[in-house]
Protein backbone atom coordinates (compact mmCIF):
# COMPACT_ATOMS: atom_id res chain seq x y z
CA UNK A 1 0.00 0.00 0.00
CA UNK A 2 1.22 2.97 -0.90
CA UNK A 3 0.94 6.63 0.88
CA UNK A 4 0.53 9.51 -1.26
CA UNK A 5 -1.25 11.94 1.35
CA UNK A 6 -1.36 12.93 4.91
CA UNK A 7 -4.45 12.53 6.70
CA UNK A 8 -6.10 14.28 9.92
CA UNK A 9 -6.14 12.03 12.63
CA UNK A 10 -9.18 10.10 12.54
CA UNK A 11 -9.03 8.67 8.66
CA UNK A 12 -5.73 8.64 9.14
CA UNK A 13 -5.78 5.66 11.33
CA UNK A 14 -8.20 4.29 10.31
CA UNK A 15 -6.53 3.40 7.09
CA UNK A 16 -2.99 2.43 9.35
CA UNK A 17 -5.48 -0.22 10.70
CA UNK A 18 -6.81 -1.44 8.21
CA UNK A 19 -2.97 -1.23 6.34
CA UNK A 20 -1.54 -3.67 9.83
CA UNK A 21 -4.31 -5.91 9.56
CA UNK A 22 -3.60 -6.20 6.13
CA UNK A 23 0.05 -7.02 6.46
CA UNK A 24 0.19 -8.56 9.55
CA UNK A 25 0.08 -12.42 10.38
CA UNK A 26 -2.88 -14.05 11.59
CA UNK A 27 -5.82 -12.13 13.08
CA UNK A 28 -3.39 -9.40 14.81
CA UNK A 29 -6.24 -7.11 14.85
CA UNK A 30 -9.23 -9.33 13.34
CA UNK A 31 -11.48 -9.18 16.07
CA UNK A 32 -11.02 -5.02 16.30
CA UNK A 33 -12.91 -2.81 13.82
CA UNK A 34 -11.09 -0.16 12.35
CA UNK A 35 -12.84 2.61 14.52
CA UNK A 36 -11.63 0.93 17.67
CA UNK A 37 -8.31 0.30 16.42
CA UNK A 38 -8.25 3.82 15.97
CA UNK A 39 -9.55 5.04 19.03
CA UNK A 40 -7.50 2.75 21.10
CA UNK A 41 -4.46 4.04 19.59
CA UNK A 42 -5.32 7.79 20.02
CA UNK A 43 -6.77 7.28 23.98
CA UNK A 44 -3.34 5.49 24.31
CA UNK A 45 -1.02 8.16 22.58
CA UNK A 46 -3.40 10.80 24.25
CA UNK A 47 -3.06 9.09 28.03
CA UNK A 48 0.60 9.34 27.56
CA UNK A 49 0.87 13.15 27.08
CA UNK A 50 -1.59 14.07 29.92
CA UNK A 51 -0.08 11.87 32.10
CA UNK A 52 3.52 13.20 31.59
CA UNK A 53 2.15 16.95 31.42
CA UNK A 54 0.14 16.35 34.92
CA UNK A 55 2.91 15.07 36.28
CA UNK A 56 6.07 17.26 35.36
CA UNK A 57 3.81 20.48 35.56
CA UNK A 58 2.18 20.17 38.80
CA UNK A 59 4.66 22.06 41.13
CA UNK A 60 7.86 20.73 42.03
CA UNK A 61 7.29 18.11 39.39
CA UNK A 62 10.38 18.05 38.99
CA UNK A 63 12.50 18.84 41.68
CA UNK A 64 10.51 15.58 43.40
CA UNK A 65 11.16 13.06 41.26
CA UNK A 66 14.86 12.55 41.07
CA UNK A 67 14.86 10.53 37.59
CA UNK A 68 13.79 14.30 35.68
CA UNK A 69 15.22 16.59 38.20
CA UNK A 70 17.64 18.91 36.69
CA UNK A 71 21.08 19.49 38.20
CA UNK A 72 23.61 22.25 37.99
CA UNK A 73 25.34 22.24 34.42
CA UNK A 74 28.04 19.89 34.75
CA UNK A 75 30.45 23.32 34.10
CA UNK A 76 28.90 24.54 37.38
CA UNK A 77 28.24 21.35 39.22
CA UNK A 78 32.31 20.88 39.11
CA UNK A 79 32.83 24.12 40.72
CA UNK A 80 29.71 24.19 43.51
CA UNK A 81 32.21 23.16 46.34
CA UNK A 82 34.55 26.43 45.51
CA UNK A 83 31.05 28.43 45.30
CA UNK A 84 29.85 27.01 48.63
CA UNK A 85 33.36 27.85 49.76
CA UNK A 86 33.20 31.36 48.54
CA UNK A 87 29.51 31.95 50.18
CA UNK A 88 27.37 31.52 47.31
CA UNK A 89 26.05 27.91 47.96
CA UNK A 90 22.59 30.06 48.64
CA UNK A 91 22.86 31.03 45.01
CA UNK A 92 23.55 27.56 44.02
CA UNK A 93 20.73 25.66 45.83
CA UNK A 94 18.22 29.19 44.34
CA UNK A 95 19.67 28.55 40.60
CA UNK A 96 19.11 24.55 40.84
CA UNK A 97 15.28 25.57 42.02
CA UNK A 98 14.69 28.00 39.75
CA UNK A 99 15.77 26.22 36.87
CA UNK A 100 13.74 23.11 37.73
CA UNK A 101 11.00 25.70 38.46
CA UNK A 102 11.24 26.92 34.87
CA UNK A 103 11.07 23.35 33.62
CA UNK A 104 8.14 22.77 35.59
CA UNK A 105 6.38 26.20 34.11
CA UNK A 106 7.45 25.24 30.48
CA UNK A 107 6.06 21.47 30.12
CA UNK A 108 2.50 22.86 31.81
CA UNK A 109 1.55 24.73 28.48
CA UNK A 110 2.95 21.73 26.11
CA UNK A 111 -0.38 19.99 25.26
CA UNK A 112 -1.27 22.55 22.53
CA UNK A 113 1.81 20.99 20.72
CA UNK A 114 1.09 17.57 21.46
CA UNK A 115 -2.17 17.95 19.63
CA UNK A 116 -1.53 19.32 16.87
CA UNK A 117 1.37 16.65 16.63
CA UNK A 118 -1.26 14.12 16.70
CA UNK A 119 -3.53 15.51 13.97
CA UNK A 120 -0.68 15.76 12.17
CA UNK A 121 0.07 11.70 12.37
CA UNK A 122 0.01 10.26 8.96
CA UNK A 123 -1.01 7.03 7.68
CA UNK A 124 2.94 5.81 8.01
CA UNK A 125 3.56 7.47 11.25
CA UNK A 126 0.27 5.39 12.75
CA UNK A 127 1.30 1.87 11.56
CA UNK A 128 5.38 2.51 12.94
CA UNK A 129 3.63 3.12 16.42
CA UNK A 130 1.11 0.52 16.08
CA UNK A 131 3.30 -2.24 15.47
CA UNK A 132 6.81 -0.57 16.77
CA UNK A 133 9.09 -0.56 20.24
CA UNK A 134 7.94 0.08 23.46
CA UNK A 135 8.68 3.80 22.91
CA UNK A 136 7.48 4.14 19.14
CA UNK A 137 4.89 6.90 20.04
CA UNK A 138 7.12 9.24 22.31
CA UNK A 139 9.61 8.90 19.60
CA UNK A 140 7.07 10.31 17.24
CA UNK A 141 6.86 13.05 19.30
CA UNK A 142 9.61 13.57 19.88
CA UNK A 143 10.74 13.88 16.04
CA UNK A 144 7.40 16.37 15.58
CA UNK A 145 7.48 18.81 18.78
CA UNK A 146 11.15 19.34 19.67
CA UNK A 147 11.76 22.29 17.98
CA UNK A 148 8.34 23.44 18.76
CA UNK A 149 8.57 22.75 22.10
CA UNK A 150 11.67 24.33 22.49
CA UNK A 151 10.86 27.45 20.98
CA UNK A 152 7.98 27.67 23.83
CA UNK A 153 9.95 26.61 26.62
CA UNK A 154 12.64 29.16 25.75
CA UNK A 155 11.35 32.06 26.73
CA UNK A 156 9.48 31.07 29.73
CA UNK A 157 12.83 29.39 30.89
CA UNK A 158 14.62 33.00 30.42
CA UNK A 159 12.33 34.98 32.46
CA UNK A 160 12.90 32.85 35.13
CA UNK A 161 16.38 32.79 35.52
CA UNK A 162 16.70 36.07 34.18
CA UNK A 163 16.74 37.86 37.47
CA UNK A 164 19.78 35.27 39.06
CA UNK A 165 23.27 37.09 39.47
CA UNK A 166 24.74 33.16 39.41
CA UNK A 167 22.96 32.70 35.89
CA UNK A 168 24.24 35.70 34.74
CA UNK A 169 27.62 34.94 35.72
CA UNK A 170 27.57 31.56 34.56
CA UNK A 171 26.35 32.48 30.76
CA UNK A 172 29.29 35.24 30.63
CA UNK A 173 32.13 32.72 32.04
CA UNK A 174 30.75 29.26 30.28
CA UNK A 175 30.41 30.60 27.13
CA UNK A 176 34.58 31.14 27.47
CA UNK A 177 35.22 27.48 28.47
CA UNK A 178 32.96 26.95 25.36
CA UNK A 179 35.04 28.92 23.12
CA UNK A 180 38.16 26.81 23.95
CA UNK A 181 36.20 23.62 23.97
CA UNK A 182 35.83 22.74 27.68
CA UNK A 183 32.00 22.17 27.40
CA UNK A 184 29.40 22.17 24.90
CA UNK A 185 27.84 25.30 23.49
CA UNK A 186 24.86 24.05 24.52
CA UNK A 187 26.22 23.50 28.49
CA UNK A 188 27.43 27.34 27.88
CA UNK A 189 24.15 28.62 27.96
CA UNK A 190 22.21 28.09 31.43
CA UNK A 191 18.72 28.52 29.09
CA UNK A 192 19.48 26.15 26.64
CA UNK A 193 20.46 23.72 29.11
CA UNK A 194 17.52 23.97 31.36
CA UNK A 195 15.23 23.70 27.98
CA UNK A 196 16.86 20.72 26.59
CA UNK A 197 16.60 18.93 30.25
CA UNK A 198 12.82 19.96 30.60
CA UNK A 199 12.64 18.40 27.36
CA UNK A 200 14.30 15.42 28.28
CA UNK A 201 12.44 14.98 31.34
CA UNK A 202 8.96 15.16 29.44
CA UNK A 203 9.37 12.56 26.71
CA UNK A 204 11.01 10.27 29.51
CA UNK A 205 7.67 10.18 31.25
CA UNK A 206 6.07 10.13 27.92
CA UNK A 207 8.21 6.87 27.31
CA UNK A 208 7.29 5.54 30.91
CA UNK A 209 3.87 6.03 30.46
CA UNK A 210 3.86 4.40 27.05
CA UNK A 211 5.77 1.34 28.25
CA UNK A 212 3.16 0.83 30.89
CA UNK A 213 0.32 0.51 28.60
CA UNK A 214 2.07 -1.56 26.05
CA UNK A 215 3.31 -4.39 29.25
CA UNK A 216 -0.20 -4.28 30.96
CA UNK A 217 -2.78 -3.20 28.27
CA UNK A 218 -5.16 -5.10 30.12
CA UNK A 219 -4.72 -2.92 33.36
CA UNK A 220 -5.50 0.15 31.58
CA UNK A 221 -9.02 1.60 32.70
CA UNK A 222 -9.51 2.72 29.23
CA UNK A 223 -11.56 -0.07 27.71
CA UNK A 224 -10.22 0.89 24.08
CA UNK A 225 -6.39 0.86 25.00
CA UNK A 226 -7.23 -2.47 26.72
CA UNK A 227 -8.85 -3.78 23.69
CA UNK A 228 -6.50 -2.62 20.83
CA UNK A 229 -2.83 -3.05 23.10
CA UNK A 230 -4.31 -6.20 24.21
CA UNK A 231 -5.22 -7.64 20.72
CA UNK A 232 -1.30 -6.06 19.29
CA UNK A 233 0.30 -8.79 22.00
CA UNK A 234 2.75 -5.77 23.42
Amino acid sequence: MRVVHRFAITSGLICAVAWVTAASPAALLDALTNKDASGGLRAALSQGIDTAVAQLGAENGFLNDPRVAIPLPPALAKAERALRLLGMGGEADELKATMNHAAEQAVAGAKPIFQQALQRMSVADAKAILTGGEDAGTQYFRRATSAQLGQRFAPIVARATAKLRVAALYDRYAGKAADVGLITSKEANLNDYVTEKALDGLFSRMADEERAIRKDPIGQANSLIKKVFGALGH
